[in-house]
This record gives C-alpha cells, sequence and structure tokens, in this order.
C-alpha cells in the first residue's frame, strides 16, 4: 500500500490508568520503562507471569496526566482485573477508555501527515487524543488514538483515506510484527522468542517488573532457538498453532495469516539450513519461505 490510509482497529480497546502513583505503579509490572512515556513518546511493552511468559502486550502513551493503554478490546476486562491485583494501596485509578478508538495510520507519508517524524514512539497531539509513530518500527506508521465520533472525520481531514482491517493485517506481516494473542501465547511464549528485544519492547536497564529474571537470564545466556518470523506462503493458509516441519522434524508452529503472508514461530538452525538452501519449511502440504527482517538482530 502506497497511499496513506486509515484502518479502524475494531478489536482494539483503550484501559486507562489514573492518580499519583500511575508510573511507579507500572513501573514495577511491564517490560518497558514507563519513564519514556511522555508529552512527545509512547512506548511498547507485555506484561508477563512470573515465570516469564507472555500475558498481555500493548502500547502506552499518557494524555492529559492520564496513561492510556492500547490493548486487545476482548482481553481488556482480562489485563485490568490482572493489574488491579497489584494495586494494594497505591493511588491509582484504573478505567476504560469510553469513547475513543484505536487506528492504524498506514502508507507512504502517513506519520509526515499527522506531523509525525520517521523516529519509533514519537508522539503529538491531535485533536481531543494522540497520534504516535509506531514504537516498534518506524515503517510500521502511526496509530492514533481519538474520540470515536470524530476520529474518521479528523482522519480524512487529513488525507486519509479509509481501507479494511485487511490492509493493515498485509502491512504488518510483510514487516513480520506480531498481533498481540493472535501471534504471542498467552502463558506460553516469551518475550525474546516474540522479537521484544529486537522492537523495542523490553529495557534492560530498567530494573525489576514480573517477570524480569527469567526474561534477563534468557537474553545473558543467549538461550533464543526459537523466533517469530515473517514467511510467505506457497499453498493454503495454514490454521494459526499448526506444525511446521523441516525434513520430517519439528521446525516450530504457524501464528496468523493472510493473502500468502504469515507469521511463524520458527526454530533458527532450521530458518539457516533453508536459507543455505539445504532444506524445506512446510506446515501440512503448503510450503513457507521465512523471511528475515531489516530489523532482526539476532
Amino acid at each position: 500500500m502506497t497511499d496513506k490510509s486509515h484502518v479502524i482497529l475494531e478489536d482494539r480497546g483503550v484501559l486507562t490508568v489514573g492518580g499519583t502513583d500511575r508510573h511507579d505503579f507500572l513501573q514495577g509490572l511491564i517490560s518497558n520503562d514507563i519513564a519514556k512515556v511522555s508529552s512527545g513518546q509512547a512506548i511498547w511493552a507485555a506484561l508477563l507471569t512470573p515465570q516469564g511468559k507472555y500475558l498481555h502486550d500493548f502500547f502506552v502513551v499518557e494524555i492529559d496526566g492520564v496513561l492510556h493503554i492500547d490493548c486487545e478490546a476482548d482481553r481488556l476486562t482480562d489485563l485490568g482485573q490482572r493489574l488491579s491485583r497489584y494495586k494494594l494501596r497505591a493511588d491509582v485509578d484504573l478505567g476504560i477508555g469510553e469513547g475513543l478508538l484505536v487506528a492504524a495510520l498506514i502508507g507512504d507519508g502517513a506519520s509526515a501527515a499527522v506531523g509525525l517524524p520517521d523516529d519509533a514512539g514519537a508522539l503529538v497531539a491531535l485533536d481531543g487524543g494522540v497520534a504516535f509513530v509506531d514504537p516498534r518500527l518506524a515503517a510500521a506508521g502511526a496509530r492514533a488514538i481519538l474520540p470515536s465520533g470524530e476520529a474518521e472525520s479528523i482522519l480524512e481531514s487529513l488525507g486519509f483515506t479509509k481501507a479494511a482491517g485487511a490492509d493493515y493485517d498485509r502491512a504488518r506481516l510483510r514487516l513480520g510484527l506480531p498481533d498481540g494473542s493472535r501471534d504471542l501465547v498467552v502463558e506460553k511464549s516469551v518475550l525474546l522468542e516474540s522479537n521484544f528485544d529486537c522492537l523495542n519492547g523490553v529495557d534492560w536497564d530498567k530494573g525489576c517488573y514480573v517477570g524480569q529474571e527469567v526474561t534477563a537470564r534468557t537474553h545473558y545466556r543467549g538461550l533464543v532457538k526459537k523466533r517469530l518470523l515473517p514467511v510467505t506462503i506457497e499453498g493454503p493458509s495454514p490454521a494459526p498453532g499448526a506444525p511446521v516441519t523441516c525434513d520430517n522434524k519439528d521446525a516450530g508452529e504457524m501464528r496468523s495469516a493472510t493473502d500468502g503472508l504469515g507469521i511463524a514461530l520458527l526454530r533458527l538452525d532450521a530458518v539457516e539450513r533453508v536459507a543455505a538452501g539445504e532444506a524445506e519449511l512446510t506446515a501440512g502440504t503448503t510450503r513457507l519461505v521465512p523471511n528475515r527482517p531489516d530489523w532482526a538482530t539476532f
């Protein structure tokens, strides 16, 4: 897609975190450094189990002194309940961002159209909400949190045409970006296999948070043997969770896919064999061609 377009992300919702202790509260829970969040910066982060397994991932921005979390709509209540368990006596108010929606801004010039530089996480105020460059990867374009009744007219006035959810799906799959629990398995996935280290989702210097010890140990000991990678699909799209094999041996599993593009969790040794022309990856009768993105540092 080359023309700048907006996609209303119906599957996203907004959780709010207010109160004087809001920053300290989240700092001890999430994988990224909440101190980075400012009037000009957004972050991507995760909430983990104490064993370092994935529970939720989300984008965090601040609007008028309240932290706003862009998260999966159908799991918003679960995220709020999990956060509330840690509230104790902290001055923290958890709520739902009523009257707000999340949009993806994609295509050439999408970030510039809302006054943003091509810097991951850069943020600007926008008509009662905010727009921010995807903190994972600037090439993914931008996102916006806006009043639901005005969002489309605001974006159309800036030159965005309306696009469908499938257009956003294709854009993020080409880049190898995961989409929440569609690509990360709750209470099973780990951050480094899911590329949080390559996509600005974990801070190694911030100190303790839930699941930090296991995550740090995996990082410093170099224990990552699998990674989420974008794949080109030659044949019918395999179902999420379908096993991927290399020479009839386990090589990973499929995650989300559409229109010949997908993401799969793959063994890196199998990916290297494919790159050397020594083997093929298959999911059933479908051939998968793994692609190593420019952002991959592994």
